[in-house]
């Protein structure tokens, strides 16, 4: 999941902040923690990974997930750690980087785990880690508690994933009702105009969408903006798969999607047989799909 966006064109602070599970804590608190000089690279480093091109992405990460592992057992390498993940699971940069990072993260969280949240909840980081482990399918363990019930709560929230029905409007106010679409292939995605990775994966989208859109290949991308934001962005990019409105955000509860993009494939009997955390690439899209029999 995207979960934080540094873009000058995303939405304000306090929204971001409340985007990402794990580095937002660090930024939320950026005025308070006493950052070494050595940190505060690594912040900007992570800070600019988007500026970079995919391979260059790929080693600068790989890099950065081994000076993160070299520091201090402290809080900070947890904040820094969990940072890094968040953004390494934009797009596809190679599973040996990906378990890299996810080797990081989970030591760091058995130096020194973070406490839970305010609520008793499991912290974010342990969230973090157990869906590298669930959806990207990265080797970790932790015998903490926590790691347990991030792990308990991801298979709660698949299974509300795979019952989930919902009825929205488009753009051109045609309704859509998800149980109605079965004997179809269903790819839904929450995105928004302001989401970097979302704008960023929307092409591959639509490639999809223009190679199966005849084999029964639907696409309902949901947004929780105002139409008036979304006609235009969607119109400059000839975008043509449906976009639906959540205004209300009822669907994005529903699925409990606290970053974006998500995406969620129904096979043709309705069954949820994939999903993504953050932005995939054309590759990964089409490996999703393949599991719901289009290839």
């Amino acid at each position: 999941m995207t979960r934080l966006h540094f873009s000058a064109g995303s939405r304000s602070l306090a929204v971001l902040l409340s985007s990402l599970l794990v580095f937002a804590a660090a930024l939320r608190a950026q005025d308070q923690i006493v950052w070494s000089d050595q940190e505060k690279q690594i912040v900007e480093q992570i800070k600019s990974l988007r500026n970079l091109d995919d391979a260059t992405r790929a080693r600068t990460t790989r890099g950065l997930a081994r000076q993160i592992g070299q520091l201090p057992a402290d809080p900070n390498k947890v904040q820094l750690a969990g940072a890094l993940a968040s953004r390494a699971t934009e797009g596809d940069f190679g599973r040996d980087t990906l378990q890299e990072v996810t080797t990081t993260l989970a030591t760091a969280l058995r130096e020194q785990p973070p406490g839970r949240e305010k609520d008793g909840g499991p912290n974010p980081a342990f969230v973090e880690l157990a869906e590298l482990v669930r959806y990207e399918h990265m080797s970790a363990t932790s015998s903490d508690p926590q790691f347990a019930e991030a792990t308990a709560k991801l298979e709660a929230a698949d299974a509300a994933r795979q019952k989930a029905d919902f009825t929205l409007a488009d753009l051109h106010e045609k309704t859509w009702h998800l149980q109605d679409l079965r004997g179809k292939v269903v790819l839904v995605n929450f995105w928004a105009t302001w989401c970097p990775p979302c704008r960023k994966e929307m092409p591959d989208l639509q490639s999809l969408y223009d190679k199966y859109k005849n084999q029964g290949f639907v696409v309902l991308a949901i947004s929780d903006e105002e139409a008036a934001k979304v006609a235009p962005f969607i119109a400059e990019r000839n975008i043509s798969y449906p976009i639906l409105l959540d205004p209300g955000r009822k669907v994005h509860e529903l699925y409990q999607v606290e970053g974006i993009p998500k995406s969620f494939v129904y096979d043709r009997d309705g069954k949820l047989v994939a999903q993504s955390i953050d932005m995939r690439t054309r590759s990964q899209f089409q490996e999703m799909l393949a599991q719901a029999g289009l290839r």
